[in-house]
C-alpha cells in the first residue's frame, strides 16, 4: 500500500458516520416529570411568568405531537396524549408559581424597569406585561408612577432617536413634529412628549443618569 493510500485510509477511518435522514424521532410522551425538568431548565436561562412558562411547555408538547405524526403515528392516537401532557404543563407552571420559583410580581417589576429605561411608555409597558401573561393587579403595581417617571422614559426614547435635547443640531419645526409623532406612537401623552423635547440637554442627561442608577 502506498503512502497516499494509507493516508486516505486513515482519513476514512476518522470520518464520522452519517446521521440518518428524515425527521427526528418524537421521543417519549411529555410526562409531568419531564415537563417539570424542562421548566427548571428554562427558568435557569430565562425569567418567566406562570402563563409564559405554561406556553413554553405547551409548545414543547406541540413539537412532540408534530414529530409523532411525522413518524407515522395516527393523529387520533396522538391527540389524547397531547391533551393530557398540556394538562401536566399547567400543573407544573402552577406548582412552580405557588412555590415562588415563578414570581409574576418580580418578573413584572424587573421587566417594567428595563422597558422604562429603554424608552417605553406606561401604556407600552402595560401592553407588554399583558402579552406576557402578567395579571392586571401585578402589572399595575409594577408600572412606573408619576409624570416624572414617564418623562424619563420619553427622554430615553428621545436619546435613542436623537431628538429634542439629544438632537445633533438646532431643532427644526419639521423635526419637532416628527419627534412628537414618534412619541405619540410610543404611547406618551402630548404634554409629556412636549416636555421631553423642551428639556435642556444637561438636565436630560442628568435625569437619564439617575434613571440608570435607580
Amino acid at each position: 500500500m502506498s503512502d497516499d493510500e494509507e493516508a486516505r485510509g486513515r482519513k476514512g477511518a476518522r470520518r464520522k458516520p452519517r446521521r440518518p435522514s428524515g425527521p427526528p424521532p418524537p421521543g417519549p410522551v411529555p410526562t409531568e416529570a419531564l415537563l417539570h425538568e424542562a421548566a427548571l431548565n428554562h427558568l435557569a436561562r430565562f425569567s418567566a411568568t406562570e402563563a409564559g412558562l405554561r406556553r413554553v411547555l405547551e409548545r414543547r408538547v406541540d413539537r412532540w405531537a408534530r414529530r409523532s405524526e411525522a413518524a407515522g403515528e395516527a393523529p387520533d392516537a396522538i391527540a389524547p396524549r397531547a391533551a393530557e401532557a398540556k394538562a401536566h404543563a399547567a400543573v407544573v407552571a402552577r406548582r412552580l408559581a405557588a412555590s415562588g420559583t415563578v414570581d409574576d410580581a418580580a418578573f413584572a417589576a424587573a421587566r417594567a424597569r428595563r422597558l422604562a429605561r429603554g424608552g417605553r411608555s406606561r401604556r407600552a409597558i402595560a401592553a407588554h406585561l399583558a402579552a406576557k401573561g402578567v395579571k392586571r393587579d401585578a402589572a399595575d403595581a409594577a408600572l412606573p408612577e408619576g409624570e416624572g417617571a414617564e418623562l424619563d422614559a420619553a427622554l430615553a426614547l428621545c436619546r435613542r432617536r436623537r431628538a429634542g435635547p439629544f438632537a445633533p443640531g438646532p431643532p427644526a419645526p419639521e423635526a419637532r413634529l416628527k419627534a412628537l409623532a414618534a412619541l405619540a406612537r410610543a404611547g406618551f401623552p402630548r404634554g409629556v412628549a412636549e416636555a421631553a423635547l423642551d428639556t435642556p440637554p444637561e438636565e436630560a442627561k442628568a435625569r437619564l443618569a439617575a434613571l440608570r442608577q435607580a
